[in-house]
This record gives structure tokens, C-alpha cells and sequence, in this order.
């Protein structure tokens, strides 16, 4: 007997044509979601690994600055040290200074004159005393000029005072600047 074929035979390969398009269908989307998850897994560990790096770097920034900090302090704290130090030397340097103006003062001082107040503010010298007469205070005058620690006597005041029928005295003010010879000068 002869085998013939009564089922439409376009329909089965049409079938089979349609069952081989899903399955590539399916196969593709499956390859395309695991691409999508493999890529979004990639991305995601690439962020990770960035925001790790940036925390990182965000806490060695912070210790920097702290550092930093210190460091400007510190500078801070040298140059309050190094003007303590540049006065104390001053201070030191100056220390005979005061005791040599006094001897000045009393080498210059001429008989029948004597103070009564003594003021140094910064470099100028307040002298208030009494003398006998107005030509001792010319002659305290004329001393404190030819001094080498003392110079620029000017006199502010004389007053004419008797104490007694007899006794007449002047008072008298003036002031006088310091200086530094030129030898002291030299030898520092």
C-alpha cells in the first residue's frame, strides 16, 4: 500500500517554524536579561568601589586638615615664642641702660641743684628739681647736652620761690631725651 500524507503538510512546518521563533525569542531574552543584570552588577561594583575610594579619600582629607590645623598653630605658637624672646633679649641688652642714665643723671648735676621728681617715659626724661640760682639750672643745662647718654635738654619752666626772709630758690622743669653713645652703639 502506498503511504500518502493527508495532513497539510505547510501547517506542521509552520508550526515547527513557529516553535523554533519562540524558543530563539526566549533564548534571547533570556541572554538579554542576564546581560542587563551582569552589566547592572558591574555598574553597581564600580560605584561601590568609587564611594569606597571617595571615603577614603574624604578621611585623609580630614587628617590632612587636621594636620594642617596643628601645623598653623603651631607657627602660631613659634611666633608668640620668637617675640617673647626678641623682648627678653631686648630687655637684656637694655639692662644697663637705666643704670647708666641715672649715673649720667648725677654726673651732670651741678652744686646747689638737687631733683625732686624723675619720669622716663619711653625715651624722654621728665626732670623736676630746685635750684639756687638760674644760672646752676644753665649749668645742668649745659651738662646734660655735653652728656653722651643725654641730649636735647629743654626747659619748660622756672619759678622763682623764697622760702624764707633770706633763703630764695628756683624751681624748675625740664625734660631731656636718651640716647646711646656711639661706642655702645658700635660694640653691639
Amino acid at each position: 500500500m502506498a503511504r500518502i500524507n493527508l495532513l497539510p503538510w505547510r501547517e506542521q512546518l509552520r508550526e515547527e517554524r513557529r516553535k523554533r521563533f519562540l524558543t530563539a525569542l526566549v533564548g534571547v531574552l533570556v541572554v538579554a536579561v542576564g546581560v542587563v543584570l551582569l552589566t547592572d552588577r558591574y555598574f553597581s561594583g564600580a560605584v561601590d568601589r568609587q564611594v569606597a575610594r571617595n571615603a577614603y579619600l574624604n578621611k585623609e582629607i580630614a587628617q590632612l586638615d587636621s594636620r594642617i590645623k596643628q601645623i598653623s598653630e603651631l607657627k602660631a605658637r613659634r611666633q608668640q615664642l620668637i617675640e617673647r624672646m626678641k623682648i627678653i633679649q631686648d630687655l637684656q641688652g637694655n639692662r644697663s641702660i637705666s643704670g647708666r642714665v641715672f649715673d649720667q643723671l648725677v654726673r651732670t648735676l651741678p652744686d646747689g641743684v638737687y631733683f625732686t621728681a624723675v619720669k622716663m617715659t619711653d625715651k624722654t626724661i621728665a626732670i623736676s628739681g630746685a635750684a639756687e640760682s638760674n644760672n646752676r639750672v644753665s649749668d645742668l643745662m649745659r651738662n646734660l647736652e655735653a652728656s653722651d647718654w643725654l641730649t636735647g635738654p629743654t626747659l619748660t619752666e622756672v619759678k622763682a620761690t623764697t622760702a624764707g626772709a633770706v633763703d630764695q630758690a628756683n624751681t624748675f622743669q625740664l625734660s631731656v631725651r636718651q640716647t646711646q653713645p656711639k661706642s655702645e652703639g658700635a660694640a653691639k
